[in-house]
Order: C-alpha cells, then structure tokens, then sequence
C-alpha cells in the first residue's frame, strides 16, 4: 500500500481492527491445555526435520524431553548429533534402529530392533518428567508390520501421560494414529531435486 490514499489507510486500519477482535474473542475460548499426539507424514521431505526442530523447542522451554530413532538410527544426524553434545542434560536420545528395511534385508532383526525400540519408547512416554517424546520413523516400522499399530495406539490412549506431547513421523502413517491424534500434518512432495536433478543428499540438507 505505499500509493495508499488517507481513505485507504483507514480502510485497512478498521479491517485489521475487526480482525484482531475476531481473533482475541476465538482465543478467549481456547483454554484447554493438554500433551498432544502429533503425527507427521506424507511423501513429501521434512517429516523428521520438524519433530527435531519441535524438540528443541521444547528444550528451549526447558522441558525434558527424548527421542527414539526406530529406522535410520546407523545414519548420521546432525539434528541428533547436535542433542548429543549439546543437550543430554534435558534430552535423552536412542538410537535404535540399523539402517533402511533394504539396508538389513532381515525382517527378522528388524522386527526385533523395532520392537526394542518400542519398549525403549513405552518407558520414556510413561515418565512424566518427559515433556515431549519424538518417535522418529515409527510409521516406517508400522508400515511394514515391525509393530501393530492397534497396540501403539491404545498404548498412547491409556498411558500416555495428560501432558506429555507425543510426536510421530513418517509417511504412511495408518489410519489408527491418524484417527487418535491430535495434529496431523502430510508433508506433499512437489519437487525434489533427487529425483528431477540426480543431486544426492546433502549435509545441511537431509543429514
């Protein structure tokens, strides 16, 4: 509006007025305050990118928080590395998956890696000191029927504790998370520069 009249101005002053009302009136109502089953999924890239960057929100709270890795853990992470040497004091990590479904080509041990890190998972949601608990790939293992996704689901209904956030990534979520979370958020593939352009992963980027 930089060739805005006087009229102009105040036209959109009294519109942002009635919106900042509108939006004070909603937020009046939203009081209710509990932990949260968060779910992100979807082809598209930034799944776990945001569960991390979540967890160091909390972690800027103060919050005690953990993560558990149940696919990717033999990979290296720059968002776990950073927890690690920076903040073990508030948020623990375990790394307990060993690599992509392709990489071990044993659906034996990793039936047994997810479900070591599931008990791992059970244990730090039942803490509540733990204010947040990122389950980074669980979809993955649910995908593939590592883990029943009937049994995690009304594991997080019955103990999670009321205000310990629960966050969830990978594509494929199924329909069971999607229908007892709270937030579900599908990360659309639009463009990658993988597939279009041949440019392998890159530090920074996707580790």
């Amino acid at each position: 509006m930089t060739d805005a009249t006087p009229d102009d101005k105040k036209l959109y002053a009294e519109k942002m007025a009635k919106v900042q009302t509108a939006r004070s009136k909603m937020m009046a109502k939203k009081t209710v305050k509990k932990g949260l089953i968060i779910v992100h999924t979807g082809n598209g890239k930034g799944k776990s990118s945001s569960g991390f960057g979540m967890i160091l929100r909390a972690i800027g709270h103060g919050f005690p928080c953990a993560v558990v890795q149940f696919i990717k853990g033999s990979m290296f992470s720059a968002d776990r590395q950073v927890l690690q040497d920076r903040f073990s004091d508030i948020c623990q990590v375990h790394v307990m998956g060993e690599g992509f479904t392709w990489d071990t080509q044993d659906r034996d041990r990793d039936i047994a890696a997810a479900s070591r890190a599931w008990e791992k998972a059970k244990e730090l949601i039942r803490d509540p000191n733990n204010r947040m608990v990122l389950l980074d790939e669980l979809n993955i293992a649910l995908r593939y029927d590592y883990l029943n996704a009937d049994d995690v689901a009304e594991f997080l209904l019955a103990e999670k504790p009321e205000m310990t956030h629960v966050v969830i990534t990978g594509r494929n979520a199924p329909e069971r998370l999607i229908e007892i979370a709270d937030l579900v958020s599908e990360m659309k593939e639009i463009k990658h520069p993988f597939r279009k352009q041949g440019i392998s992963a890159q530090a920074g980027v996707e580790y």
